[in-house]
């Protein structure tokens, strides 16, 4: 029986500062809390047993860890929740807690459970690329994010600055950054160029595109 896709509002949260609960300090918990301490997450770990890796996080003080099992009151002040105890009962427990207080809660490969799902991702500076299922099958995201992360290389980064410095110069000018063809100039070979290192040569080529 397939399992039913969640349909959800894609969103990029920004949880820099803001107090985020991980309940579960295994191999799968370690994957998620990498991920809130690189946004900047105020990260706190509830989980009877510790692994190494979360252990030395919380040892280097990147985050705060409670040995003991989860109670609903942790989620208390909580603006995020994820649980990765592969306990469905736990799962369940903090769901419930989440809901009573208006926590988002991801449960990790238990759907029934979340309030929001995790996609994966591939960043480039800040060309950020997301790939998710509807939590069906979250083999396939990874692989799709390998096989972008080939295609996507570090030019694409600089593509982002160019084009990011010609609409601030537009801006500045007092013209509209609708107004412009961005699709025909993006298609006019400035990729390939910054793939050539000729940075100038595609900057070049956007200037003849939007000031034409």
């Amino acid at each position: 029986m397939n399992r039913p896709a969640i349909t959800g509002y894609p969103v990029n949260l920004v949880v820099a500062g803001r107090r985020c609960v991980v309940v579960g300090a295994g191999r799968i918990a370690a994957r998620k809390i990498e991920a809130l301490l690189d946004a900047g997450a105020d990260v706190h770990v509830v989980a009877p047993g510790v692994g190494q890796e979360v252990q030395a996080w919380a040892d280097a003080g990147r985050l705060h860890v409670e040995e003991r099992e989860f109670a609903t009151t942790d989620l208390d002040d909580a603006w995020l929740a994820t649980t990765a105890t592969g306990v469905p009962a736990v799962d369940h427990a903090v769901f419930a807690a989440g809901e009573e207080r208006r926590v988002w809660v991801n449960s990790a490969d238990d759907p029934a459970n979340c309030s929001f799902t995790l996609t994966s991702v591939v960043r480039r500076g800040d060309l950020v690329v997301t790939i998710g299922t509807g939590g069906r099958s979250p083999a396939l995201a990874t692989w799709l994010r390998r096989r972008l992360g080939d295609e996507l290389g570090p030019e694409y980064a600089t593509l982002l600055d160019v084009l990011s410095d010609a609409r601030e110069e537009l801006r500045a000018t007092g013209r509209s950054s609708e107004d412009p063809d961005w699709q025909s100039a993006l298609d006019s070979g400035m990729l390939e160029a910054i793939r050539a290192g000729r940075v100038d040569e595609a900057k070049e080529i956007l200037r003849a595109c939007l000031w034409s």
